[in-house]
């Protein structure tokens, strides 16, 4: 058995996503020293059959949670906001997690290595959504003067989440993590702290991005260590990056233009990226050029 392992998530509406994802990791040779193992949120059979051939594993996701029906409302993908909280009893063996959600893809392997290095002494690895090339962070409401309100995700989802007033103001003004790509040893302790958070976070608030909030209260509340990489290892404003034609790789904006390691479409703004395998995106290069660029993992 392998030490450590990739895992990720899907239903059928997703299993294209998920398909380049796997293949992007199974595009580099180091990948043959991790497992890829895939939690079934609603898979179709000959799609299940497909990914039996590339992958190690593949497990019904459950709801390890208790959830309303009324909150689920028939929608099984939303088991990736809950059972990625539990995958040592999934997959149960590996000494290194490494979640990477299905609507992104490896494009350097540089991220996985540092994932797998910086999950080092039961530390939590993860990226931000704060960057020199996202822009604004916080929104302001602004009143008469120099008086504004500060509007924060991460104190907006913790009060609706039936967190208190301390513990909101606790993550209000940190650094988002985004839990679509992380990495945990089995050992750490965050899994039992994350999954009380989590438990506290579904009986009062939605379902969606319950799990992220109740890792970052189990970081910034709890005080759980933490390795903050860098966003080139979740890279989400897919709008920002630039094509290297010479190196033909994407990169960061901003000097060195160091090369992205996961692309990840996360957000509404990346629909037509998910929902269209062919679509071109306008795309800056480091030469100065603007290119029509399809963004999806092409083997």
């Amino acid at each position: 058995m392998k030490d450590n392992v990739i895992i990720s998530l899907a239903d059928d509406n997703y299993f294209e996503l998920l398909n380049e994802l796997v293949d992007s990791i199974k595009n580099f040779d180091q990948s043959k020293d991790l497992s890829i193992c895939i939690l079934d949120a609603g898979l179709k059979e000959d799609q299940l059959e497909i990914l039996k051939k590339k992958v190690d594993q593949i497990k019904k996701a459950e709801w390890d949670i208790k959830v309303s029906d009324f909150k689920v409302k028939g929608r099984e993908w939303l088991k990736s906001q809950v059972s990625r909280a539990f995958l040592p009893n999934y997959f149960p063996g590996y000494k290194k997690y490494i979640w990477i959600d299905a609507d992104a893809w490896v494009n350097s392997w540089s991220a996985i290595e540092l994932y797998l290095k910086g999950c080092e002494n039961k530390k939590l690895a993860i990226s931000t959504s704060a960057d020199r090339s996202y822009g604004r962070v916080l929104r302001a409401e602004w009143f008469f003067g120099s008086f504004a309100r500060i509007k924060s995700q991460n104190y907006k989802h913790a009060k609706s989440s039936g967190f208190s007033e301390k513990i909101a103001r606790q993550v209000a003004l940190k650094p988002h993590l985004n839990i679509g790509v992380f990495s945990l040893e089995s050992e750490a302790p965050h899994w039992e702290v994350w999954q009380k958070n989590l438990k506290k976070a579904l009986s009062s608030g939605r379902i969606w991005g319950s799990e992220q909030i109740a890792m970052n209260i189990t970081i910034y509340s709890d005080n759980l260590e933490v390795e903050i990489l860098p966003a080139y290892c979740n890279w989400t404003l897919i709008s920002a990056m630039k094509f290297d034609k010479k190196n033909n790789t994407f990169v960061e904006p901003y000097l060195p233009n160091h090369e992205i390691g996961i692309i990840h479409f996360a957000g509404k703004n990346n629909d037509e990226i998910r929902n269209n395998k062919n679509f071109k995106s306008k795309i800056k290069t480091l030469d100065g050029d603007i290119i029509d660029k399809n963004l999806r993992f092409r083997n």
